[in-house]
């Protein structure tokens, strides 16, 4: 886009952004489960060894009556960011498959409050320091879903530098003037 009165260039769009938002949000969706299911983490002491899933984390905090932290957990780790997901994938299959409906502009708008609030990057950085602190204390284990969760993490952050909000802002314009 270039500006009309100067001449100097006020955005570029990104290459091939809806291709690779739908390819990395259909990618991240088919991660959530196993990240969310499998072990993360196993520690070990005494020679007893316990794996545990964030889906397990969440029910283990609500046994123990942490019900608040149990809901901040879920909310910020599994609904909002596979909500997020769908999101992605919902308004780039429509764009590409130009079925744009009036309705898709209020969806984006929404899309854009659920960026600020996945906290992946904060729960995987919990991990972390969870694992630097027990490492000289017993014998840590990392489980497939912490991998599956990083690819998550990994997707999910890539899904907001790949997706061109122009782009997509002027499609919907395009779409509702016709």
């Amino acid at each position: 886009m270039v500006c009309k009165r100067c001449g100097a260039k006020l955005y570029e769009c990104k290459t091939n952004s809806i291709d690779r938002t739908l390819a990395l949000s259909l990618a991240g969706l088919i991660l959530a489960l196993p990240a969310m299911s499998l072990p993360i983490i196993g520690v070990g002491a005494v020679g007893l060894l316990n794996y545990s899933s964030l889906l397990e984390c969440i029910h283990q905090l609500i046994n123990n009556g942490y019900q608040g932290i149990a809901l901040c957990i879920f909310l910020f780790t599994i609904a909002i960011p596979v909500v997020r997901l769908f999101a992605a994938t919902y308004i780039t299959w429509s764009i590409k498959f130009n079925r744009v409906t009036p309705a898709l502009l209020n969806f984006f708008r929404s899309y854009h409050q659920l960026d600020s609030w996945t906290m992946l990057h904060v729960f995987l950085l919990g991990i972390v320091v969870s694992m630097y602190k027990l490492v000289d204390l017993a014998e840590l284990h990392v489980g497939v879903g912490f991998i599956a969760f990083v690819s998550l993490l990994i997707c999910s952050t890539t899904i907001s530098v790949t997706l061109d909000h122009h782009l997509i802002w002027d499609r919907l314009e395009q779409s509702l003037d016709e």
